[in-house]
């Protein structure tokens, strides 16, 4: 089995995304999460770039890790200051890491028009700078900067910055696909020659970056090439397109390649911890990325969930638990019988896909999916559709009637309509109002009001999301539209759907169901039912 390093660049390279900006706590709380995944090295920012990474530095000497080195990142000296007296330097050394992470130019093009040094001035500036940090007891990376486009223009000198930085005392040499524009055979071909040369000497690196699309396959055929350093962030952002995805690199490489890149039994935390960093970063992760994403392992086609269900080997590559991920049978109009049988058990474990009920549902999916409802994104609303149809629903309020008005201009900063709200629940009944930013909050004020009066846990819901869709734009404004609702109570998350021509009656049928939802299972966790 090979052994292959990861760097992580989340804190540093993955940081220069849009919209990305992390606090000092941030990022120690990243560190723990991939420390607790296993990457070898975790490179967490340049220490002389601002005061926030020179505080982090400071942080950082109070953690424990168990797995992970933190990195500390710079670039060469300047053209023309010794070592000692450069200030980058210096930081980098008061940072008081083990391992630093120095970048150089290996393109000539961008030694002399962009640091205006000479050739050779730009060889001494690598080779002083590694031997500098090595004389002062760091282990040190070099990042070979726009390697792979100064390898096709000029490939003498590429493997000159190679040699500095080796006759330096790099342990690694790490290759960097700058501009994220080659060819994954192009990165396997030149990777090979550098492996080749100094393979024995020094570790080969790759660091690649995604504007074709390429980043993952670039890295992994450099490792079949021969290098045994990948370097990438854990979910791919970063500047531009963004950069090497180490969630899915690091299950290949564990899971398809033979490599021991991170402890073999860690490999199923990696969803986990992907949605950690992912909330930590405050990003949605994506759910179509591979391994992780919450698609990764979703079937929605009859005939595959048929199949799955009797097999999953049938349409899936990897055991969703290989990587901490869960199967997930999508509800629609194309699921089939055996999608519904696999949820209506869960209430009655006596349905088969022969019985009578089972192909009310399927017909009752089928009509609601014609009006634009959309279960596979909504799961809530489907079990209460299914509670309805076995006979295991029982409604909590009778509705009289709601009623919104609006108001213009704002009466408030954040009031702008009122609601009011009349149900009965046994026989008891209550009138309430609210008002708010907008008729759907004010409704929801009005609801909330008058259930948590029978039901104080409604207090708990929070609603995370809120989206509409249009589903008839030839109709203009009286299109029917889709209203999804995602709600949580700090311990489970669930989403709810409605659907009219009435974007406020569609919104109360999702809050509905929202309501209901919780309430059912507050009911059964109350009763001991299990699921």
């Amino acid at each position: 089995m090979n052994k292959i390093t990861i760097l992580d660049s989340t804190l540093r390279d993955g940081s220069q995304g849009e919209g990305i900006s992390y606090s000092v706590q941030d990022k120690i709380n990243i560190v723990k999460a991939l420390d607790e995944l296993g990457v070898t090295y975790i490179e967490a920012g340049n220490p002389g770039s601002n005061p926030k990474d020179m505080e982090f530095f400071v942080e950082a000497k109070k953690l424990t890790l168990s797995h992970s080195k933190i990195v500390a990142f710079g670039s060469t000296r300047r053209k023309g200051i010794k070592c000692a007296e450069d200030a980058n330097l210096q930081s980098l050394l008061s940072a008081d890491t083990e391992v630093v992470c120095i970048f150089g130019k290996s393109w000539d093009f961008q030694a002399t028009e962009i640091l205006h040094a000479t050739l050779e001035e730009n060889l001494e500036m690598i080779r002083d700078t590694v031997s500098f940090l090595v004389a002062n007891k760091k282990e040190v990376i070099f990042d070979a900067e726009h390697f792979f486009t100064g390898y096709t223009e000029n490939a003498d000198y590429a493997m000159k910055a190679l040699e500095a930085a080796v006759e330096g005392g790099a342990k690694t040499l790490c290759l960097c696909e700058t501009k994220g524009g080659m060819m994954p055979m192009q990165c396997y071909e030149i990777t090979k020659k550098v492996v080749e040369k100094f393979g024995k000497v020094a570790s080969v690196g790759i660091h690649t970056h995604n504007d074709s699309g390429c980043a993952v396959a670039n890295s992994l055929l450099a490792v079949e090439a021969g290098a045994s350093h990948v370097q990438g962030v854990l979910l791919g952002f970063g500047e531009r397109t963004g950069n090497a995805n180490l969630s899915t690199i690091i299950a290949d490489l564990q899971l398809k390649m033979n490599c021991d890149c991170i402890p073999s039994g860690n490999v199923q935390n990696l969803t986990p911890i992907c949605k950690r960093v992912a909330e930590i970063t405050n990003i949605a992760l994506e759910a179509g990325m591979p391994y992780v994403g919450a698609s990764a392992f979703a079937h929605k086609a009859g005939m595959h969930i048929d199949a799955v269900i009797k097999n999953p080997f049938a349409y899936e590559h990897v055991t969703p638990e290989s990587v901490g991920n869960e199967r997930v049978f999508l509800m629609s109009e194309v699921a089939g019988k055996s999608m519904i049988v696999e949820k209506v058990q869960k209430f009655d474990k006596t349905l088969t896909k022969s019985s009578p009920i089972v192909a009310e549902i399927v017909k009752r999916v089928k009509e609601l999916e014609h009006e634009g409802y959309q279960f596979e994104g909504a799961d809530a609303s489907f079990e209460i559709l299914v509670r309805k149809a076995i006979g295991k629903y029982q409604p909590f309020f009778n509705l009289h009637y709601y009623k919104t008005s609006g108001e213009f201009p704002r009466f408030a900063d954040d009031q702008s309509a009122f609601a009011q709200f009349k149900i009965d629940v046994d026989g008891k009944v209550v009138v309430t109002a609210g008002d708010g930013d907008g008729p759907v909050n004010a409704l929801d004020v009005a609801m909330r009001n008058a259930l948590e009066q029978f039901y104080p846990t409604v207090s708990q819901i929070h609603l995370t999301d809120y989206k509409v869709r249009v589903l008839d734009g030839k109709s203009a404004t009286a299109s029917r539209v889709r209203v999804l609702i995602e709600s949580s109570d700090g311990d489970e998350h669930w989403a709810t759907m409605g659907v009219s021509s009435d974007v406020i009656e569609a919104s109360y049928l999702a809050l509905v169901d929202s309501f209901e939802y919780k309430l059912i299972k507050d009911l059964e966790k109350k009763l001991g039912v299990r699921r």
